[in-house]
């Protein structure tokens, strides 16, 4: 009868603690075990999943271990040879369904990029932000608004370049903003930076870079979605409204009648407030067009007179 010959034993080879199901803790170590450990403790520190001084406290714990249970729970949250780390994805991965997925169409953008000097540049409406925008702005400023365009994937680039300028930038909710600009003697705005975007949402990256200039980033809803919203607050209105007939003339009939009344009026202060920045930007942009128009017909004229001096001549 022949007895049984324990795994790693009759093959000549010597049992080691990466052997998965391996019972030899107690077994001693030799210098070439630890050295083999220190190989992986390098690797590690070289990929970066050690720091400096970890990998110290465990290289001295190494070289001091003498059994390979001392060895074992050094590397055992370290990959060894011929196990693959999990990837981490750092872009944004689609989500199936949902309202955005008909708003993230692929493909190219309907505009690349805008440059305002003295002047400045806009950007509404359904149009399709693509993968990488870039723009300028010197002496000028211009506008990205985001609330209804349509973008070329799930995770865009705006590249804003703004010297003594500005460029203002419209997100609508949901969608994460990540700021990665460079401000000197000027800045980026960094209130809706790392605010978590709805599931399926697209990434908007701002970066560049500003000086004496910026780039700022605000999260508004679409006038549509405001009377949206403005009608169902109405609506719940004269739900509560509709129980209260019993209360008919009682302090608290008033009371709540005085507190629907406040809130229609605030509504419609904002309202106004809304229409007057609205009117004001339009005059705005008015008054930049016809600046430009006239800088422009003054240098042909100044082009013209040059013409005719140098025919004199």
């Amino acid at each position: 009868m022949t007895d049984a010959v324990p795994s790693g034993e009759g093959d000549g080879r010597r049992p080691s603690p990466w052997d998965p199901g391996t019972p030899v803790p107690e077994l001693r170590a030799s210098d070439a075990d630890r050295e083999r450990v220190a190989e992986v403790l390098r690797d590690a520190l070289a990929e970066g999943r050690l720091d400096m001084e970890e990998f110290e406290e465990r290289l001295e714990a190494a070289y001091k271990a003498r059994t390979y249970g001392e060895l074992a729970p050094i590397t055992r949250d370290l990959p060894s040879a011929g196990v693959t780390a999990p990837s981490v994805s750092l872009s944004k991965e689609p989500e199936p369904g949902g309202p955005w997925a008909e708003r993230i169409l692929g493909g190219e953008g309907s505009s690349t990029g805008a440059v305002a000097v003295m002047s400045g540049f806009q950007r509404k409406g359904r149009w399709t932000v693509p993968k990488r925008f870039t723009c300028f702005a010197f002496w000028g400023g211009g506008e990205l608004d985001l609330r209804e365009a349509n973008f070329a994937d799930r995770e865009v680039e705006i590249n804003c370049v703004a010297i003594m300028g500005g460029v203002n930038i419209i997100v609508p909710p949901g969608v994460e903003v990540v700021v990665r600009g460079v401000g000197i003697m000027g800045g980026f705005d960094q209130r809706e930076d790392g605010v978590p975007g709805a599931p399926g949402a697209p990434r908007v990256v701002v970066t560049g870079f500003a000086f004496w200039g910026g780039v700022a980033v605000e999260r508004k809803l679409t006038r549509a979605e405001r009377q949206r919203l403005k009608e169902e607050r109405r609506r719940e209105r004269l739900d509560r409204k509709a129980p209260r007939k019993e209360l008919h003339g009682s302090p608290a009939e008033d009371l709540l009648d005085m507190h629907d009344t406040h809130l229609e009026a605030l509504e419609a202060l904002e309202a106004h407030r809304e229409l007057m920045g609205e009117r004001v930007k339009e005059r705005r942009e008015r008054h930049q067009e016809r600046r430009e128009a006239q800088r422009e017909r003054r240098e042909a004229r100044r082009e013209e007179r040059d013409r005719r001096r140098h025919r004199g001549y």
